[in-house]
Formats: C-alpha cells, sequence, structure tokens
C-alpha cells in the first residue's frame, strides 16, 4: 500500500501492550474484548508491581492463554516508562506492530481492528477524541477542556498537524518505533504521548487519525493528577520554544 510514492509492507504480527497499576478490578474484562476483537493479536501486560494483586491475575491470564504475556516490572515508574519497556519486549520478541492501550477500558477494543486497517497506510494511527466522528462518553467538563485545551496548545507549540495529541490509543509500525530515537525519551503520562506524536512527525512519518468513541473508567481510579499536568505543561512549552528559536537562528 503507498502513501504518495511510499510503499508500505506488511504489518508482521500485533502486541496490544497494557500498562497496569492497581488494575485488579479491570485486567480481566480488557484482556477478554482485545482477545475477542482481534484474535490474532498477542497482549502485553506490563504491571508496575502492583499491590491489589494486579500482576498475579495477570500471570492467571498468561497461563490461560499462550497469546497473553506479563512483563512484571519492579515498582511504579509511570506509563512512559512502562511503554517503552513494552516497546523493547515487542521488538525482542518480533512483532510487527505495536499498540498502546489503556487497562481501565477506556479505549475500546473493538475499534482496534479500524485503527490496524488504517495502518496498512500508514506509519503511526492515533485513535483520536477530536477528529469528525470521534467523541467522550461519561467525562467531566472540566476533564474535556483540559484534553482539548492540552491538544491544542501542544498542536499549536509544537506545529503539529494532529488532532488529539494526548490521545493515548495508538498502533505504531515497528519501524516507526525504532526511528523516533526513544533512548531520548524521558517524559511520562500526558506528556509521553505527545513526545512520540512531535517525534513521528519530525522524523516525516506518516500519521492517520481515526475517530474513536473515549469512554471514562467505571472502575479504579484515574492516574491523572497536578504532577503529570505540570510536566506536559513545561515540556511543551520549552519544546516548542526551543523548535522556534531553532528556526529563527536558522534563517
Amino acid at each position: 500500500m503507498t502513501d504518495g510514492q511510499r510503499q508500505y509492507g506488511p504489518l508482521g504480527s500485533t502486541l496490544v501492550i497494557i500498562p497496569t497499576y492497581n488494575e485488579a478490578e479491570n485486567i480481566k474484562p480488557i484482556v477478554s474484548r482485545v482477545r475477542s476483537a482481534v484474535p490474532e493479536a498477542h497482549v502485553l501486560i506490563a504491571d508496575d508491581n502492583s499491590p491489589d494483586g494486579t500482576g498475579e491475575l495477570a500471570d492467571e491470564l498468561a497461563a490461560a492463554d499462550d497469546q497473553v504475556h506479563v512483563l512484571h516490572r519492579k515498582g511504579k515508574e509511570g506509563l512512559g516508562a512502562a511503554y517503552l519497556a513494552g516497546f523493547r519486549w515487542g521488538t525482542d520478541n518480533g512483532h510487527g506492530v505495536l499498540v498502546e492501550m489503556d487497562a481501565d477500558g477506556s479505549h475500546q477494543p473493538e475499534e482496534l481492528p479500524r485503527l490496524l486497517t488504517a495502518l496498512k497506510g500508514a506509519d503511526l494511527v492515533l485513535g483520536s477524541r477530536w477528529v469528525p466522528g470521534g467523541r467522550v462518553v461519561n467525562w467531566p467538563k472540566y476533564r474535556e477542556v483540559l484534553s482539548r485545551g492540552g491538544s491544542t496548545y501542544s498542536r499549536v507549540m509544537l506545529d503539529v498537524p494532529i488532532r488529539d495529541v494526548t490521545g493515548g490509543f495508538r498502533a505504531f509500525r515497528v519501524e516507526t518505533l525504532q526511528g523516533l530515537g526513544l533512548d531520548e525519551v524521558a517524559s511520562q503520562g500526558y506528556c509521553f504521548q505527545v513526545d512520540l506524536a512531535r517525534r513521528a512527525v519530525q522524523a516525516g512519518y506518516h500519521v492517520v487519525e481515526v475517530p474513536i468513541t473515549f469512554v471514562d473508567r467505571e472502575l479504579g481510579d484515574s492516574k491523572m493528577n497536578r504532577d503529570i499536568v505540570v510536566e506536559a505543561l513545561w515540556r511543551i512549552t520549552a519544546w516548542g520554544v526551543g523548535s522556534k528559536v531553532s528556526k529563527i537562528r536558522g534563517r
């Protein structure tokens, strides 16, 4: 398949990476839904030593299903670190597509086939809440304002043509990730997602947004906090200012 003159090869096997920390109520239902939606895909649960027993439940799932795997991490180190570890695991085990997905059900596994279909002609596919056809369900108004505002601020500051820069439901070709300089990524939370998106655009990769329905979690506690928002604000500002200064100096 092509994008202009670009030739895209086959996708290869899919690995859905699900980071967890205290998701005991959610992990079994979400893995079951993923396995039903994309039966050919493998699932990697990257657990940050959850004190609520999520890791043990993940081991039970893996023992019962050869396509479910568990990566036990030493402690809570953040979303970005969990995904980076998952990316390395997926690459080392020969998967051609690596998917980011939340454990809490906010990302609908039933929409994953549409992301994978779009990836046949792209380097990175984003599940987007803020393109036509995308929407959020059961979200407090302040969360929607924060998310929309964060994406708009990121898009303007970083000059990236992406509507949902902070979204975390994504499908990457493994070669795309290999070209993003992941060894230099230190950001966490929403900022991690912004960082990968801006790196993909800067590298010239073809990024496609597919509309999704984002459903607020019903069980467990949100991992969003003030520190995540503050980190995102200062990092995005620093990246944006640095990029604009470099362009001015280059004139």
